[in-house]
């Protein structure tokens, strides 16, 4: 296996490339392609799995292995034909973190020395324990979309140049409204106090420079499936029915009776509740659709809080 993120993050000191094992694969780079002579890539989720299709375009067919709505990905168990999936792969892209640790296992099991992995978490430089939901992070979507398009590049040097173009295009072109959005949102409400449910909402919170006054301790409780403190809930109960949090930010694929009763509470304050995902939402939508249109909502939740 070829961990590209490893490599960036040791360098010299792990020799840049990390073998393992392999009686059956024989494969090279550039080789084994799938369908329609694309090359076969994948995704421990679609977020990554979404990004991965347009930056590789028709030169790659892309499966991305948790995909649906109401899929949990921090508990999901793969089929046997999701590690079919990954060992068929010329590059995956896990998000580590120990969000998908299922993934990493199955790319262990697979033992193909020539595949190349992304794992998002060493690429971006977060350690386990911290928070992996790096897709919410505009900086981080821009790290990722730059190490896809190298690693492609690398599998299949003769396509070089188209990878450079799609690369382009998903900037200049796919990803013009989500950065528009992400720009308006900081410039018009930085600063802003808002709540949340859980961890998800942090980096992207951050990256528009809102107040995001819910425990940090609670978010992550509530994302790791753990029962939070009566002080974390304490406090936010005072900030909704204070109303010191303009906006309440919701996950709805991660929703327990905690959080029911905090939406309800903020919606009974007046308090205006917009919601996000894990996983693209419907099903089908592109990375930079799904994205905006979840800015575009909170953008309007924001208007409705500070217009009172």
């Amino acid at each position: 296996m070829f961990n590209r993120s490893i490599a960036v993050a040791a360098g010299a000191l792990l020799g840049v490339v990390t073998l393992t094992a392999c009686a059956t694969s024989s494969a090279s780079p550039g080789s084994r392609l799938g369908s329609g002579k694309a090359l076969t890539v994948a995704a421990s989720i679609n977020a990554w799995g979404s990004m991965l299709s347009q930056l590789g375009g028709d030169k790659v067919h892309e499966t991305s292995i948790v995909s649906r709505p109401n899929t949990d990905p921090h508990d999901y168990e793969p089929t046997p034909a999701d590690g079919r999936t990954i060992a068929a792969s010329r590059l995956f892209v896990e998000n580590g973190i120990g969000y998908d640790s299922w993934a990493a296992k199955a790319v262990a099991a697979s033992g193909d020395s020539t595949r190349m992995v992304i794992d998002v978490g060493r690429l971006v430089g977060v350690a386990e324990g911290g928070n992996p939901h790096r897709w919410y992070s505009p900086t981080d979507v821009e790290t990722v979309a730059n190490a896809i398009t190298a690693d492609l590049k690398m599998v299949d040097p003769a396509d070089a140049t188209y990878f450079d173009a799609q690369r382009q295009t998903f900037e200049n072109t796919g990803l013009a409204t989500y950065h528009q959005l992400v720009h308006d949102i900081k410039t018009k409400y930085s600063g802003t106090p808002v709540g949340a449910s859980e961890s998800i909402f942090a980096p992207l919170s951050e990256a528009l420079g809102l107040d995001l006054l819910t425990p940090p301790s609670f978010l992550k409780d509530i994302s790791e499936g753990t029962d939070p403190s009566a002080a974390d809930k304490a406090t936010i109960d005072h900030q909704i029915s204070t109303k010191l949090i303009k906006v309440y930010v919701f996950n709805r694929q991660n929703s327990t009776p905690d959080v029911a009763a905090q939406v309800a509470a903020a919606k009974s304050a007046g308090i205006p509740v917009t919601t996000i995902t894990e996983t693209l939402s419907p099903v089908g939508m592109s990375f930079q659709d799904w994205q905006s249109a979840q800015l575009r909502a909170l953008e309007t939740a924001l208007q409705q809080a500070t217009s009172a």
